[in-house]
């Protein structure tokens, strides 16, 4: 119960240091994370039958899925391996810009202001969700009052800040964390519940696997799954796997895969039609998101394996495993805005797509 408490105050004096900033409004992506995880888990089990149907034909419906909240393996995948994996990857928006999307669609239209008098900021474990921010695909275009201009250019995000460098922020303002008073917390949007308690899902990177995993499982074949999921490590612990069998058949088989060497050889199998996995859960970095570029660091005589295994165990210790489709929260945001997972208003703006880079010649000459 005590570190419980220690969360929700760290929460409290955070949302004191960001408004002392002029921040009007802190909002927790762990609410964001759940819509992800719905219309993750809804594309799922869509393409899951599709391709029932479909006798696995490669089309929009093709698996494995691969995850897509992770920018760095969108930003490998666009550049070097081109058409033949991008329709494996799943559509839904990351949670940085999921939060995005229901700030400027949806919260502004609450609080009454436009799109362009808000600025929202992330707070996120890696440098690459600064270049997932600019990606043209979560810019939009509202119309001006004057008829002769153009109409303005929103970013869902307009700017990333790491949590390295948020403790770099409070470290230049001189502030000391421990002494600041606690303010309370926004509840527009938050897993923090009135007893203080933050719910989550299992998973140190958005627990996508295990989500999607039990959700089909259930959608699917009617099984519930209780307790932790059983995934198996394979070549190391960054590459492990998990299975359903009814009546003695393997229905679905779930991998984690975080880290490159990992990563290219799931993409191996992709390319030549051998991946016998239904959903794989891809980070780029080792170790998933707690291991993320944009960290804190470990402190002196800290390995980075020790601070990793702190951070899960603080994890899984607080904070209370709950299904995202049991959110209050995120019913209400289907309700008064998106209607039900994967409509279009859902699609529109939870969902995007993913392009091919074209090498430049210049580029392909210098190659040569």
């Amino acid at each position: 119960m005590a570190q419980v408490i220690l969360i929700l105050q760290v929460f409290k004096k955070l949302t004191t240091f960001f408004k002392s900033l002029g921040v009007k409004a802190v909002f927790d992506t762990s609410s964001s994370r759940d819509l992800t995880l719905i219309e993750t888990c809804n594309e799922f089990v869509n393409r899951y039958k599709q391709s029932q149907l479909n006798n696995n034909e490669k089309s929009n419906s093709a698996l494995p899925m691969l995850s897509s909240a992770c920018p760095g393996w969108i930003c490998y995948a666009e550049k070097q391996l081109g058409s033949y994996v991008l329709p494996f990857i799943s559509s839904v928006k990351s949670p940085q810009q999921t939060i995005g999307a229901t700030i400027k669609h949806h919260i502004c239209q609450k609080m009454g202001l436009r799109p362009d008098e808000v600025y929202h900021v992330t707070v996120m474990p890696c440098y690459d969700k600064k270049l997932e921010a600019v990606r043209d695909d979560f810019v939009f275009e509202v119309e001006q009052e004057d008829a002769n201009k153009n109409g303005l250019r929103i970013a869902e995000v307009d700017s990333v800040l790491t949590t390295g460098e948020v403790l770099d922020l409070i470290k230049f303002k001189a502030v000391d964390f421990e002494t600041l008073d606690d303010s309370p917390l926004d509840k527009m949007l938050t897993n923090v519940s009135e007893e203080g308690y933050l719910y989550g899902v299992a998973g140190s990177s958005g627990g996508y696997a295990d989500t999607v995993f039990r959700n089909a499982a259930r959608m699917l074949y009617g099984r519930e799954i209780e307790g932790p999921l059983a995934f198996k490590s394979l070549r190391n612990m960054d590459f492990r796997e998990v299975t359903l069998e009814v009546d003695g058949k393997v229905v679905l088989k779930f991998a984690l895969c975080y880290g490159f060497q990992n990563l290219q050889n799931i993409v191996r199998k992709v390319k030549i039609g051998k991946c016998d996995y239904h959903f794989v859960e891809v980070m780029a970095c080792p170790s998933g998101c707690l291991n993320g570029g944009g960290q804190i660091k470990p402190k002196p005589q800290q390995s980075p394996k020790e601070l990793l295994q702190s951070l899960e165990t603080i994890y899984m210790e607080n904070v209370l495993i709950k299904d995202p489709f049991e959110n209050l929260l995120v019913k209400s945001l289907y309700d008064e805005w998106l209607e039900k997972p994967g409509s279009e208003k859902a699609k529109r703006h939870m969902h995007t797509e993913y392009h091919p880079m074209v090498k430049s010649v210049t580029a392909q000459l210098h190659n040569w």
